[in-house]
């Protein structure tokens, strides 16, 4: 009996039966993996640790919720003994001596760590092609890009490969590339979930989440993934919900709020219709429409292109070259050791936010940019509070169309980051937003945002879990159109 395509429930369900043993569920994800290599979708993988994992647990059964569930990790989180490289040459080699809080709280609560995905370098990128292990592809086509950061999560779960993944969400990484490949992802609120051993790119941004097929298998994973960390200045010491406890309740009376700011007159006519179809569905289980305003939300890509990078190139000063990482060979000095390293280890896409970053923190331009940047993103997270006292939920597009072809816009940064124009504003104000499947564009999935208020990620979870109980587009998949 196969496990390809099967949610964590199912999964569950079959080991505790004795339809299947652990140890055969992890073999079959390794032989899938081996089967679907050229989506290059891992850069690692954790064959021998994960079989033996399986093997202890048929021996000796385990009733932990996430016992003997194959899950990939992102690989920017750092994993004890198992390499971590986020996407980059820089780190080629580094092996950490300790685990992410996420993966810690993932594998005590059972789960099986089968391998390490393909990322933008440092979480960098909205396409995974920035990454040094080269493009993954997204298994709906292998002419299209998966989306990113987080892209080869996505396309790993997309394929069926795993029923899940984790992922990190700066400004849409989540899902973005979740919308583009057919799944569903959640960033939760900003802190929900512990930063310690995630390798930071943008540290007042990043999120980690999960990614699944289904809004149930995120909060599944949700429920063992949070934790107050002390080890983490960010983390939040607020009661953790159990996130399955509301899935099911009914939305009559729920009000959904439509931005009237939003300009959809530039997007591919197939996304606004089932845009449109989506939100028909929802007034159709008794949820109201009401219209709303954030009218700081244009600035939301401009705000963004300032406070990440200028963050990034404060993090970023870590990789020199001494500590750990990569060494160039044949420098001269100590600065000719930090230019080298950083050089040969750091890709153009790196470069070009280190760059945007400093020059927006230097001394004659701080006020004029990252203060500005910084007051902007405070007018931004006041609007949304404003409107979050009327409504329950605000949903938008995903993305702005489908998947697009490999190589289409690495020529033009500034179309590559305008793909984050929905995601963007819920990062900058620490909101949850998800992604699920709402439609299918000429064969090419696309995505439905739902943004929650403050700590609500229970309502968007509902929300998401009510409507694929009413539609299936989660349930569609690449088989035969993957060849």
């Amino acid at each position: 009996m196969t496990i390809k395509y099967k949610s964590i429930k199912e999964i569950k369900n079959m080991i505790s039966n004795k339809e299947i043993s652990n140890k055969e569920v992890i073999q079959e994800v390794f032989s899938l993996i081996n089967e679907f290599q050229d989506l290059n979708a891992f850069i690692t993988l954790n064959e021998e640790n994960s079989i033996k994992k399986a093997e202890e647990l048929d021996n000796n059964p385990s009733d932990l919720p996430l016992a003997g569930i194959p899950i990939a990790q992102k690989d920017l989180f750092c994993t004890k003994g198992l390499r971590t490289t986020c996407g980059s040459n820089i780190l080629n080699n580094f092996i950490p001596p300790y685990s992410a809080t996420v993966i810690e709280n993932l594998e005590n609560a059972g789960c099986i760590s089968v391998g390490k995905t393909n990322m933008d370098e440092f979480a960098m990128g909205s396409s995974n092609e920035t990454s040094f292990f080269g493009n993954v592809k997204n298994p709906w086509g292998k002419n299209l890009v998966p989306g990113g950061s987080s892209g080869g999560a996505a396309s790993a779960v997309a394929a069926g490969l795993v029923p899940a993944a984790t992922g990190t969400d700066t400004g849409g990484s989540i899902r973005q590339p979740a919308s583009l490949c057919g799944i569903t992802g959640i960033k939760p609120t900003y802190g929900r979930v512990s930063r310690w051993g995630m390798i930071a790119f943008a540290s007042s941004l990043d999120q980690a989440g999960p990614m699944a097929r289904t809004a149930e298998d995120c909060a599944f994973m949700l429920n063992e993934m949070c934790s107050h960390d002390e080890k983490d200045t960010t983390s939040l010491d607020n009661e953790i919900p159990d996130f399955q406890e509301n899935l099911n309740s009914s939305l009559k009376g729920r009000k959904i709020g439509i931005v009237k700011d939003l300009d959809l007159s530039s997007l591919n006519d197939d996304v606004v219709e089932i845009y449109q179809n989506s939100l028909k569905e929802f007034e159709s289980m008794g949820a109201e429409l009401v219209d709303i305003s954030l009218p700081h939300l244009s600035l939301s890509v401009p705000a963004y292109y300032v406070v990440a990078p200028a963050e990034c190139s404060s993090n970023l000063s870590r990789f020199d070259g001494v500590k750990f990482g990569m060494r160039s060979e044949d420098a001269k000095d100590l600065e000719e050791l930090y230019v080298k390293t950083r050089s040969e280890g750091f890709g153009d896409e790196v470069k070009r936010r280190i760059l945007i970053g400093s020059y927006v923190l230097s001394a004659g331009y701080y006020d004029a940019y990252y203060k500005k940047a910084q007051q902007v993103r405070r007018l931004i997270k006041n609007d949304f509070e404003n409107v979050f006292k009327n409504i329950d939920v605000i949903m938008t597009p995903t993305t702005r169309g489908p998947a697009f072809k490999i190589g289409s816009k690495g020529d033009d940064p500034i179309q590559m980051y305008l793909e984050d124009l929905f995601t963007i504003s819920a990062n900058l104000a620490g909101l949850p937003a998800m992604s699920l499947p709402n439609g299918n564009i000429e064969n090419k999935p696309i995505g439905l945002q739902i943004i929650g208020n403050f700590l609500d990620e229970n309502t968007i979870l509902n929300f998401a879990h009510m409507f694929q109980n009413e539609t299936n587009w989660h349930m569609y998949t690449p088989e035969g159109i993957i060849q």
